[in-house]
């Protein structure tokens, strides 16, 4: 079971960015791998370090992690495998700026080059009920851009390779070095050397490549995955980009999904009400036979424990909640006319609410509750 972020920063819920930062650079000096040299277990503990901060730093992520936890972004749509791919060259391309200049890139004494990354690719994919129910893989075809065959890069001259340039400025408290990205190379530590036919201007090409999701069950509509390293590339010796996967749920014909839980409108004509009656009716997974008593009246919500949606976090499934819904006629013949003219006198007819049938309103507080 993974680690609770919160826990591996050492931080509350309720820790703003300020504090969350502050954590995230404690823990990262901490373990540092340049302090830590053939650590594993250390090394282990800044990667876990940078994937907490990843996800708390950033707002969206955030709200999701603490709605949904782990599950809103393991998985392919999430950080996959443990880091989601990351390695320390990940970590520096995102996180560099948070050391300062204490530190530099992995294994380089606190000197080495950055790795750039590329851009982030996004697509929405189409889910129907079903599949959100039941989880699903997709394959999808995406274009990403890649570096060319016979592409070459030099070192850039500019920022020798670093990716970075220093910059020295005097302020009234004193000299201030600050780092910046490089202009020339963009970041990547790289330019163009040899450049073929076929490429860009940054030696890169479009190239079609299908890949495959895996969506977990329980996912909502507009929730964000991601595929790690699937996005585009960058220059030179760099790190490709994410795809980010943006979730739609279609409408279902018949159910209507709130949170976890199913909702199905089922209308019985008045006889099937006062004798009773058992119907199939519509569910997730197929049909579901369900029997109604004599004498069910307008408005009764049957609950089917576990017929829901699956929580994306584990923790069992929603129900299918079952309106009933008396279906009354709205012409009638002679002889059925004259039927119901003579029930309007009739005991049998005469409204009589027991005590235990609860009213619209407290239906509404249970459906909630």
């Amino acid at each position: 079971m993974k680690k609770d972020f919160y826990e591996i920063l050492g931080i509350s819920k309720n820790a703003d960015a300020a504090e969350i930062k502050k954590a995230y650079r404690k823990s990262a000096l901490k373990y540092h791998p340049d302090k830590n040299p053939g650590d594993k277990e250390a090394e282990e503990n800044f990667k876990l370090a940078a994937e907490a901060y990843e996800v708390l730093s950033d707002p969206n992520k955030k709200a999701k992690y603490d709605q949904y936890g782990h599950q809103a972004f393991d998985g392919s749509g999430g950080f996959g495998g443990g880091h989601g791919g990351m390695n320390m060259d990940d970590i520096f391309s995102q996180f560099g700026d948070i050391f300062g200049g204490g530190f530099g890139g992995f294994g380089g004494g606190g000197g080495g080059p950055r790795r750039a990354k590329g851009s982030n690719l996004r697509i929405k994919v189409k889910l129907t009920l079903d599949e959100i129910a039941n989880g699903v893989e997709k394959k999808v075809k995406v274009k990403r851009k890649v570096q060319a065959k016979g592409v070459t890069y030099k070192t850039c001259s500019t920022c020798n390779g670093q990716g970075q340039v220093m910059r020295v400025t005097n302020t009234i408290l004193g000299r201030m070095q600050s780092a910046s990205t490089c202009p020339t190379c963009g970041g990547s530590g790289q330019i163009l050397d040899k450049r073929p036919s076929e490429a860009d201007a940054q030696g890169m090409v479009l190239e079609d490549e299908t890949v495959s999701i895996k969506i977990p069950a329980g996912v909502v509509d507009g929730m964000q995955l991601k595929v790690s390293n699937k996005g585009n590339d960058a220059p030179g010796n760099s790190i490709p980009g994410d795809l980010i996967v943006a979730i739609e749920e279609l409408e279902h014909e018949f159910l209507k999904r709130e949170g976890e839980n199913i909702h199905f409108d089922l209308y019985i004509s008045f006889p099937e009400a006062v004798l009773g009656v058992s119907k199939d009716i519509e569910a997730i997974n197929g049909k579901v036979r369900i029997k109604l008593e004599e004498g069910i009246q307008s408005g009764k919500i049957l609950r089917l424990k576990g017929k829901g949606i699956p929580s994306i976090n584990g923790y069992g499934s929603g129900d299918l909640l079952v309106h009933v819904n008396v279906w009354t006629p709205k012409t009638l013949n002679k002889e059925q006319k004259q039927f119901f003219e003579n029930a309007l006198n009739d005991e049998h007819f005469v409204p009589s609410p027991e005590k235990s049938e609860k009213s619209f309103f407290e239906k509404v507080k249970d459906m909630f509750s």
